[in-house]
């Protein structure tokens, strides 16, 4: 997955040079550059309209004492295509206008739940899925210990540091 953000951090600038050029070849520098500008202005309105709706729903949803988990997952993708808007370039333009498209939203939305593991925390108890491993502690169910059991009155070195600090003996 690792590869596919860097090859893609690569490749965006590139292929958004590409289109530049062509476009500018299409209808000329000036236009070119009136149209980024234009769709950075759209980003912008489209960020506080949407925006403002969003937070609406997510109020009612507080309100009626359930999760706003899908609004929540609604304006981070909400968020990525203003500032893709922003980006000066075609390709990140138009997958940011994808992105206000509340059907393509909904249905990205559900891929990515689909393939995450979440965690939901009601009334201090956290669930997850029959395989997973969690442990939710409250404050009550753990303590720290501020000195080594020595009695030293040192702090306590993690049993996975041998105490050298990464420097080999």
């Amino acid at each position: 997955m690792g590869l596919y953000i860097i090859a893609g951090i690569l490749l965006l600038p590139l292929i958004e040079i590409a289109v530049f050029i062509w476009v500018g070849g299409l209808i000329g520098v000036v236009p070119t550059i009136l149209l980024t500008v234009v769709t950075a202005l759209a980003g912008t309105l489209m960020l506080r309209q949407q925006g403002l709706s969003l937070l609406m729903r997510m109020q009612k949803e507080l309100d009626a004492g359930r999760a706003p988990g899908n609004e929540v997952m609604q304006g981070a993708m909400i968020v990525l295509a203003s500032i893709l808007l922003l980006i000066p370039g075609f390709v990140t333009d138009a997958i940011g206008l994808l992105l206000f498209v509340p059907p393509f939203r909904e249905a990205l939305a559900r891929f990515i739940i689909s393939r995450s593991d979440v965690v939901i925390v009601e009334d201090g108890m956290g669930r997850r899925r029959a395989d997973g491993s969690v442990v939710d502690l409250d404050a009550d169910d753990w303590s720290e210990k501020k000195d080594n059991p020595s009695g030293s009155g040192q702090p306590r070195i993690s049993p996975w540091q041998d105490g050298s600090n990464g420097q080999g003996s």
